[in-house]
């Protein structure tokens, strides 16, 4: 009934060939998932570098990142104008000046500062709600989704 001479795909080889696909997929699809939220957290990055910035600028002039009356656990990083960032810098389309605050109080050595998205009063705040990003002395960032 069948000639040599047939062309195409046994039944078999297009099931190996979708298996392999799903596979594909399901290992590619859990990796790009995170991926607007990774590029929306980049804005944090970049005002925290500006903000790790202005603390060198600090330490240099004071030899210190300690200042206990504005630099305390949870202030806000624009608290009384010593770093030279305003509200303005650290306005953006996700975050808003009101998310970047310390995380801990800063020592003599060392400080850390922490964007928190659910702080936000950006106009798309809402979309950034979960992801905390920390940023330290030594440029080390933490992100959390």
């Amino acid at each position: 009934m069948f000639g040599r001479n047939q062309r195409g795909f046994t039944l078999t080889e297009m099931m190996i060939v979708v298996t392999i696909i799903g596979v594909l997929a399901a290992i590619a699809f859990p990796m790009f998932q995170m991926v607007p939220q990774r590029s929306k957290s980049t804005e944090a990055i970049a005002a925290l570098g500006m903000i790790r910035s202005a603390m060198r600028v600090y330490y240099v002039e004071h030899g210190t990142f300690a200042n206990p009356s504005l630099f305390t656990d949870g202030a806000r990083v624009t608290n009384g104008g010593l770093l030279g960032v305003s509200n303005n810098d650290l306005a953006g389309r996700y975050f808003s000046s009101e998310c970047y605050m310390f995380d801990g109080a800063p020592s003599a050595n060392a400080f850390t500062v922490k964007c928190d998205g659910g702080q936000s009063v950006a106009p798309f705040g809402s979309e950034v709600a979960t992801i905390v990003v920390t940023m330290d002395e030594g440029g080390d960032l933490t992100r959390v989704f």
